[in-house]
């Protein structure tokens, strides 16, 4: 699942880097967890992300668009406030720290190319309104809503809206006004997004058509701010791997799942009938990961958010003593919808957490 971080804490710190041995790569996870990632030998030139931001400035030169821009290693996504440059995860330079993430949150946030395309495209929309200063136009603010208004810890999205563009998972245009212009933008640089047939009858459609008048007429213009800043790269953060990705897990942990005893029993029984099936537990684990997959594409939820309703749905139906009471496929099938419905019980009940 993706994220895009708009606003970002104050830097750590510079300390000296410890040197990594050069066969580094093939250290085992619980030794890599142990370093800093200011020691992580890594760069945006020769790794897969270069050909990717590539990729982006060419789209924006089609556009006629060449305001100063500025790529870096950090831990997370995001674009520093009023400032045109764009952090990248350090995990997508290397495919050795690409499998520790997918290890540590069973997933690679921008990792298969077609995704870290989008994620770009956003991140170069808060970058292109921070080099310009779009946020001070009426028409902008009378269109996509205040810029100053808070960033919330967690929203609830409205999925049915045509009021937002379809980008980032999540209805991410839909947690802040910012957001909102941000993948409007992103949708808008995509090329042959057609987006002018995809969002007839919308109201996005307005918003699009104000961003493509927008950027038009800030073709070959210099930009108003011209400011690349870097703010936590990754050569100043002096926290380990471990603690980085112990803060991580708890941001995308579940506080209180809501699920209930009945939907369990719609598929597993604890008759003495079913005695010789195999226990409620024993299923779940074994169609943990490709459910999850599935129910992470249909919600963009994070894989490991959904990961921790399932290790409780195990624990429960442990409690309970559950075994399946229906033929597997069925209940492959029945499983997969009870999570998808527990999981946008999570996403409208307590709110969808912003990425950060």
């Amino acid at each position: 699942m993706p994220s895009s971080r708009r606003y970002h804490q104050g830097a750590v710190a510079a300390s000296s880097r410890t040197p990594l041995p050069a066969d580094w790569p093939a250290l085992a996870d619980e030794e890599l967890l142990d370093v800093r990632l200011a020691d992580l030998p890594l760069t945006i030139e020769g790794s897969r992300i270069e050909p990717r931001v590539a990729q982006l400035r060419s789209e924006l030169a089609d556009r006629g668009l060449t305001f100063p821009l500025h790529f870096y290693l950090s831990d997370e996504w995001f674009t520093p406030d009023g400032a045109s440059a764009v952090a990248v995860p350090f995990f997508l330079a290397h495919p050795r720290l690409e499998k520790l993430e997918e290890a540590q949150l069973l997933e690679v946030e921008g990792g298969e190319p077609e995704w870290c395309m989008r994620i770009l495209r956003h991140e170069t929309g808060h970058a292109i309104d921070n080099a310009y200063r779009l946020r001070l136009r009426r028409r902008r603010r009378d269109l996509f809503g205040s810029p100053s208004e808070p960033y919330p810890e967690s929203y609830t999205p409205r999925p049915y809206s045509k009021s937002f563009v379809l980008h980032l998972d999540s209805w991410y245009a839909q947690s802040h006004p910012d957001e909102d212009f941000a993948e409007t933008f992103a949708v808008w640089l995509t090329p042959h997004s057609e987006w002018q047939k995809r969002y007839t009858g919308w109201l996005a459609l307005r918003k699009l058509e104000y961003v493509d008048a927008l950027m038009r007429s800030l073709r070959g213009r210099p930009a108003r701010v011209q400011n690349v800043s870097e703010v936590d790269p990754l050569r100043r953060l002096r926290k380990t791997l471990r603690q980085h990705y112990r803060a991580k897990r708890r941001h995308y942990g579940v506080g209180h799942p809501n699920f209930y005893d009945r939907d369990l029993r719609r598929i597993f029984s604890d008759a003495p009938e079913f005695a010789g099936n195999p226990t409620a537990a024993q299923f779940i684990a074994r169609v943990r990961r490709p459910v999850r997959r599935i129910v992470a594409s249909w919600t963009g939820i994070y894989q490991y958010t959904i990961d921790q309703v399932l290790e409780r749905m195990i624990a429960r139906s442990q409690e309970l003593k559950l075994r399946l009471a229906v033929p597997e496929d069925q209940a492959r099938q029945e499983f997969t919808v009870l999570l998808t419905v527990q999981t946008m019980n999570y996403l409208h009940g307590d709110g969808h957490r912003l990425m950060l």
